[in-house]
């Protein structure tokens, strides 16, 4: 059982170009560098923000990809915050082999996950390695600050992943789990709030 000194939220970039193209951009190389937001997705972004109505929001962390960096200037502009902080360890998956391929892909990786945490076929970085990452972040954040707000700026799969460890789930079940919809905020787990783990 862990107790949290702060309160975290979990963000889905707004949608993207690649969710427009319906394309897989999950290499870093590719990216942090290009398939930003859509206008739409900039929007979703700023009425987030706009709508959210918990705590006042402290911190601001975020994955280096372009989707994600541009989400969290968004929301960061709005609150009129200081500039996000980023981090790698929320990322998003590595879908291996299927870079570059259209979304079909996704649904042939969810079925494997379901039979295992350690999904690793077609070089696709399996739950298991995930939603470790993104909890040893939230530790490392935890272990550092006290009374917090902390928005956490990430994508679709690297967010559900995590949220099983706060609903007592094996990673490969994510997508047991609601739909976490792009410009989506989600209360992860509130300060002082008993999790399973």
């Amino acid at each position: 059982m862990t107790v949290f000194n702060n309160t975290y939220l979990a963000m889905r970039h707004g949608q993207s170009q690649a969710n427009v193209a319906n394309i897989v951009v999950s290499d870093p190389a590719i990216g942090c560098e290009q398939y930003g937001l859509s206008p739409t997705g900039e929007q979703q972004a700023k009425t987030a923000a706009q709508q959210y109505q918990g705590m006042p929001i402290t911190q601001i962390f975020t994955s280096d990809f372009k989707r994600t960096k541009e989400t969290a200037a968004i929301v960061a502009d709005t609150l009129n915050m200081s500039e996000p902080q980023q981090d790698t360890r929320l990322r998003e998956r590595y879908f291996g082999e299927w870079e570059g391929k259209t979304s079909d892909a996704y649904e042939q990786v969810w079925t494997i996950d379901a039979l295992t945490a350690y999904n690793n076929e077609n070089g696709v970085e399996s739950t298991a390695q995930v939603r470790a990452r993104a909890l040893a972040l939230i530790h490392e954040l935890d272990a550092k600050y006290q009374g917090e707000v902390i928005l956490l700026v990430a994508h679709g799969d690297t967010l559900q992943i995590l949220a099983t460890a706060f609903n007592d789930l094996p990673p490969n079940k994510h997508r047991t789990l609601p739909h976490h919809e792009t410009g989506e905020l989600k209360v992860l787990v509130e300060q002082g709030e008993p999790t399973p783990f």
